[in-house]
This record gives C-alpha cells, sequence and structure tokens, in this order.
C-alpha cells in the first residue's frame, strides 16, 4: 500500500496532507467565543448559552480549579452525561493544563475506584444524584476535592423546579454534605473571577486526556492523548466534511462526551465550527425524534444501534428528519441496509468510518458525498497511513489478505498510561497495531473482518462473526445479532447467533439457518440460535461479545 492508492478517491476539495495548529485544545472554544459571541453554543432542554456565556463560565470554573489547587499535569476526572457542565468542566480542566480523565456516570464502585486509582485522579466533578455511590469510593482514592452539580442548574423555567419532584419519584436524591472538600458547581462558579486562563502547554507532548478503553477486550487501559492529536484528529474530520460552514452547523449530541467518539466528532468539532451543540443527557428513541424534528440539527454522528432503534420507532413517520445533512457512524459495524433506510428517511447521507481511542478516534471513514462502498469502513484520513500485515512477523501482506490493521498518523497516542509493556506491544516504530482483522482492496478501500480476538477457529476453518452478522441484519425479521464462537468438542469452537427480533416479529429456527445457508459457505453457518429481548452493551451501543461468550463459558463449565 506504498502507493496510497485511496488518494485518488479523495474528493478534489480534501487535501492529502495539512498543517495542524500546535495549539492549546481549547483554544478552539476561546476563538469562536471571538469570532461569534451571541451565536448559541449550547441547547439543553430549552435552556440556551451563548459562546460568550460558555466561555465566561469556563474562565470562571478554571480559576476555581485552580483555588482548589489544581495544577498543570494534574488529572481531574469528569463523570457528567451530556449537559452544559459537561463542556464547561472539559475546557475549565483544560485550561489549567490539567489532564481531563473522563469517567461513565454508569460506572460500579468497583470500575470508579480503578479508574480513579489507576489516573491518579485528584479532583472530580460529577452529579449531586451520584454522591452516594461517588463518597464509597472516594477514601480509597487519591481524589482531594469534589464538585458536585445538578441537572436542574441549567434548566429552564418551570423544568428546574419540576426537576427535584421528578427524582424523588424516581427514589433518587440529590442531598450532598457540602464542606471544605465537597462543593457546589453552581456555588464555586459564582463565587469565582471570569478573568482568561490559559496554562501554557506542549501541545505534542503535554497531555490533554488519559481516555479508557471501553474494556469490551479485557482490562480498561488509559490511553495517552495530547493536545496535538486531538486538534488533528478534529481537523481531520472537518477537512472530510468539508460542505460544512461556520457557524451554521447544528450538532445533535446524542453520543456521550465521555467517549472519545463523542468528544471529537461532536464537542471538539463543534467548537472549532463554532456551532451548536443540541445536548442530549442520554439517547432515547423518541426524545431524539422529537428534538431532530423540533431543533432541525444539520449533523448527526451516531453508533449504528441509534441508526436502528430510530428505524424501529413505530411513529418514525411522524416527524421530520430532512434537516440532517451528515451521520458519521462508528463504535461498531454499520449494517448495509440500515445506511440505505436511513439515508432514505432523512434525504442526508449516513456514511460510514472507523477509529480507536487510541486514535482520537477517527483513522478511516468513506466518502460523505463522493464513492462510498457498503460494508466497507472507507479510506484512511488526510495524514493517515493504513495497512494490512501479517501480525506475527510484521510482514505487509496484498490486496485482499486478511491480516491485522496497522496505522500511523498525527492522531495515534503517545501510549498506555503506566503501562510501558502494553505501549511497547501496541506501538511499533510509530505504527499502531490495532488488534483488528482487516482486508484491504484494490481501489484502497478497508474492511474490518473482525477483532483478532473475535476471530472464530471452528474444524481449521478462520470464521469471522462481523460477516455472519451482515447476513443475519439483511433478514427481515432480526433487528440485532451478535455471533460468538462457544466451546464445542469435535470443532473445537463452533458458532452460535444470538438474536433479538423486531417487534411483533416470529421466525423459528429452522427457517433462518435455510436464509443464513444461501448466503454463506456451510462451515460460517451457526450451530444454534438463541432469540433474546437485547443484548449487552456498551453506552455508545457497542455490543459487549466477550460478555456473551463468558455467560456461554459459564453454562459450558456448568453442564
Amino acid at each position: 500500500m506504498q502507493d496510497k492508492v485511496w488518494l485518488t478517491h479523495y474528493p478534489q476539495e480534501v487535501q492529502p496532507t495539512y498543517e495542524y495548529p500546535k495549539q492549546h485544545l481549547a483554544q478552539f472554544l476561546i476563538d469562536s467565543a471571538e469570532r461569534h459571541p451571541e451565536k448559541d453554543a449550547l441547547f439543553f432542554l430549552g435552556k440556551k448559552l451563548t459562546y460568550k456565556q460558555l466561555l465566561d463560565a469556563t474562565y470562571r470554573l478554571a480559576n476555581s480549579l485552580q483555588d482548589l489547587g489544581v495544577k498543570k499535569g494534574d488529572r481531574v476526572a469528569i463523570m457528567l452525561p451530556n449537559c452544559p457542565q459537561a463542556v464547561i468542566a472539559y475546557y475549565g480542566a483544560l485550561l489549567t493544563g490539567a489532564i481531563v480523565v473522563q469517567t461513565n456516570p454508569l460506572y460500579t464502585e468497583r470500575e470508579l475506584k480503578h479508574q480513579l486509582n489507576d489516573s491518579g485522579s485528584t479532583l472530580l466533578i460529577t452529579l449531586d444524584i451520584l454522591s452516594k455511590r461517588v463518597n464509597k469510593v472516594l477514601h480509597k482514592t487519591e481524589v482531594k476535592q469534589t464538585i458536585f452539580t445538578s441537572i436542574k442548574d441549567y434548566l429552564p423555567f418551570p423544568k428546574n423546579m419540576l426537576y427535584p419532584l421528578t427524582l424523588k419519584k424516581d427514589g433518587l436524591s440529590t442531598k450532598v454534605d457540602y464542606s471544605t472538600t465537597q462543593h457546589s458547581f453552581k456555588r464555586r462558579l459564582a463565587e469565582s473571577p471570569n478573568t482568561p486562563v490559559l496554562v501554557e502547554v506542549d501541545p505534542e507532548k503535554d497531555l490533554a486526556l488519559l481516555q479508557y478503553t471501553g474494556g469490551t477486550t479485557g482490562v480498561s487501559k488509559g490511553v495517552m492523548l495530547t493536545h496535538y492529536n486531538l486538534i488533528a484528529n478534529t481537523h481531520q474530520t472537518k477537512a472530510w466534511s468539508y460542505q460544512t460552514e461556520e457557524g451554521k452547523e447544528r450538532y445533535l449530541a446524542a453520543l456521550p462526551f465521555f467517549h472519545v467518539f463523542g468528544m471529537t466528532v461532536l464537542m471538539n468539532l463543534a467548537m472549532l465550527q463554532a456551532g451548536m451543540i443540541i445536548l442530549l443527557p442520554k439517547f432515547d428513541a423518541e426524545t431524539t425524534l422529537k428534538m431532530i424534528d423540533k431543533m432541525k440539527p444539520t449533523i448527526f454522528p451516531g453508533a449504528p444501534t441509534m441508526y436502528i432503534a430510530l428505524l424501529h420507532h413505530p411513529d418514525i413517520q411522524k416527524y421530520d428528519l430532512s434537516s440532517i445533512n451528515i451521520c458519521i457512524s462508528g463504535a461498531a459495524p454499520l449494517p448495509g441496509e440500515v445506511q440505505e433506510k436511513f439515508e432514505a428517511i432523512t434525504g442526508g447521507k449516513l456514511t460510514e468510518g472507523y477509529g480507536l481511542t487510541e486514535t482520537s478516534p477517527v483513522t478511516h471513514a468513506n466518502n460523505i458525498w463522493k464513492k462510498r462502498k457498503l460494508g466497507s469502513i472507507g479510506i484512511p484520513f488526510p495524514d493517515t497511513e493504513a495497512k494490512i500485515i501479517q501480525s506475527e512477523t510484521g510482514e505487509d501482506l496484498d490486496i485482499g489478505e486478511v491480516g491485522e490493521l496497522v496505522i500511523r498518523g498525527p492522531q495515534v497516542m503517545k501510549g498506555y498510561w503506566n503501562a510501558e509493556e502494553e505501549t511497547s506491544r501496541t506501538l511499533k516504530d510509530g505504527w499502531l497495531y490495532t488488534g483488528d482483522m482487516a482486508q484491504v482492496d484494490e481501489e484502497g478501500y478497508f474492511y474490518i473482518m473482525d477483532r483478532k480476538k473475535d476471530i472464530i477457529i471452528a474444524g481449521g476453518f478462520n470464521i469471522y462473526p462481523r460477516e455472519i452478522e451482515e447476513v443475519l441484519f439483511e433478514h427481515p425479521s432480526i433487528m440485532d445479532a451478535v455471533v460468538a464462537g462457544i466451546p464445542d468438542e469435535y470443532r473445537g469452537e463452533t458458532v452460535k447467533a444470538f438474536l433479538v427480533l423486531k417487534t411483533g416479529a416470529k421466525v423459528d429456527e429452522v427457517e433462518i439457518d435455510r436464509f443464513c445457508r444461501e448466503r454463506l459457505a456451510a462451515y460460517k453457518v451457526p450451530r444454534s440460535y438463541e432469540v433474546r429481548e437485547e443484548l449487552p452493551k456498551t453506552l455508545i451501543g457497542k455490543t459487549l461479545r466477550r460478555k456473551v461468550v463468558e455467560e456461554e463459558l459459564a453454562k459450558y463449565k456448568k453442564a
């Protein structure tokens, strides 16, 4: 792939290489607030914040953090859903030179303790309704200060008055015992000056983020991303979506900002472009449809499960989705049928991309307005090199051969936090070894077959679950599917499919088996099927294949 054949498929508006600004990541917000002070930056359940107001709050938080002892290089953990405070906390911490540690609000005490301890976080910003869970863990960590905020702080009247009543009905409490170590977000902002803060950083060396991997393939690791990594990837994404206009786009934020996909293609990109972010604290199909109809977003990055949920909503035809121009799908494979149907309903473009936490995250995408290939993750971003190798020998493989995908580019991480051995296994001569098995065609379009760890070896054959899942998604009765390898005394492993059916659908195993046999080689056809109400997923919508396999192994051991 030395000739980078994919460059022939770049639109004329996209250059193969760019100069990315070597600056502080928070400069995105500062510059947009300077150019568009009165433009709406955030919309949250009826409440709007302009860029001027957002920057003011961010400076106040940065001053407050410094007053609490936060210095350059300290780790500040943020455990918030999508809300104005999440954006303020992110850029406020960055302004002080601190390293942001994004934390999932759904984490259990065990997961939270691991992440806070591994990162060495000294300050945590989170929700008041999480105080009970948080306080059970803090004394076992290095966290010295906690700032609690409430969703109602940025709700318009009368929602802010009704919010506590809703929580009471759900059995949740906003009670926090404020002290010299536990603070009110709202009060700290009110009492802090809005004096500009921008601690100097070396963008190529200093970390902006410790982003923990999802743990879908094992222990969660802290990925070290520099200011430059994130700036480069945000600019690469902007270049790829070249028809967007500064100050005019509306970004629907259903992806959580604590996931690197939402952080880059929503929060950072919107700040760079002076767009308005329409914040959704959590994804719900009906709420999302209503929000699209009401607020007319133009850009809607998401995970395939989001688009699938919208397409299967019984009242989708009642809503006007025609404002949507661009949807970038990531985090999991996008079924071709879903892409075609969603584009037909919205009139916009839904294109599949690919990335990893280790790459800030985007490395590949299909063209949005030019040539695309269904089932492909597309072609490498500007300044991004990719090739397929034989994992053990490092030898480059030919077109069409399946091997490990390796990537090199300005968005590739510095390494794993406190894990030199893991870093040396994953980063070699500047190349990131992704652990994903892939192939490339003669035009330079890449295809993910599966994760190296997910390959099923049955009767000596290598079987790629994604290929089988693509076939199952074509079945008119199947809404969701995951395929896994389970122990088999004769074949070593055998293929089992776990299915979620569409509402009201009925199908038997014989009919699905016939459907698969018409489309797959005999050795790839699942030997058994299990229908479930739902499949285990991460919050962003990535199916936890590992969890399904663990459940099956537990059954096998009992038997």
